[in-house]
């Protein structure tokens, strides 16, 4: 096939992906007319059910929360495939990534982008946790802060400090961080199983306080569980894709 038939039919392609896309917007109600009822309902009752006023949140991680899990494991599962193709790459080079990283031709960082990298490290790690640990409270959640505080690790990055960056985010250590969120997220549903209840049922104490960081029970685990897992699979992806990119720049 040429270039030019390749380009044809792309273009027919995303003529119709365009078209049915626009079809599909067409068929929604009006911004501010809502059709119900299941929002309505949620609307209601979430608040008395789990103590959580991040309604958001306690759909996520309770009334919908088997779907949550699958969602979690996708990303779950490109990390590893990611790591697993990329690693069997660097284990059919002579030197060690390291070693190329010390020795690696690139643009220096200049002196703004690394100092306001610098100082956005610990206000980005301080957001990522406080929204991993918060769903409860606040229109945040786990996957919103794992990926806050994976932002914190790169920043090192950008700073032009990629050693310090494999230093604080070793694969090692990654990859288990994401194995504890993943599976604390199961294990939680388990949890509930092995106690009668159906998959996932909220068993923790509520607390007393709707909106208290101690409120909701399993919904504010389940946010940290997730934040843990999200935060380790961007981190290990941008770490294992930074040590194929440095690879490429020391064979050209």
């Amino acid at each position: 096939m040429t270039a030019a038939q390749r380009r044809w039919l792309f273009l027919a392609g995303a003529a119709g992906f365009a078209a049915f896309y626009l079809w599909g917007l067409t068929g929604l109600p009006g911004f501010g007319h809502y059709p119900g009822p299941y929002g309505d309902i949620i609307n209601r009752i979430a608040v008395a059910q789990t103590n959580a006023t991040g309604v958001v949140s306690a759909v996520n991680f309770e009334y919908r929360g088997f779907d949550t899990v699958a969602e979690e494991y996708i990303l779950f599962v490109a990390a590893i495939g990611v790591s697993t193709v990329l690693r069997q790459l660097r284990g059919e080079r002579e030197r060690a990534a390291r070693d190329e990283a010390v020795g690696r031709r690139v643009p220096p960082t200049s002196d703004a982008v690394r100092v306001l990298s610098l100082m956005l490290i610990g206000p980005t790690l301080v957001m990522g946790w406080f929204l991993a640990s918060h769903a409860q409270t606040s229109p945040s959640g786990g996957f919103q802060g794992g990926v806050v505080l994976a932002t914190s690790f790169i920043l090192l990055y950008l700073a032009g400090e990629f050693l310090v960056f494999e230093r604080v985010s070793p694969l090692d250590i990654t990859d288990a961080v994401g194995a504890v969120g993943a599976g604390g997220f199961a294990a939680i549903g388990i949890t509930a199983v092995g106690l009668g209840l159906a998959y996932l049922t909220n068993f923790l104490p509520l607390g007393s306080t709707p909106g208290a960081v101690s409120s909701s029970g399993t919904i504010a685990l389940i946010s940290f569980f997730v934040g843990l897992e999200v935060g380790a699979a961007f981190v290990l992806i941008v770490s294992e894709l930074l040590e194929q990119t440095l690879l490429l720049r020391h064979r050209s």
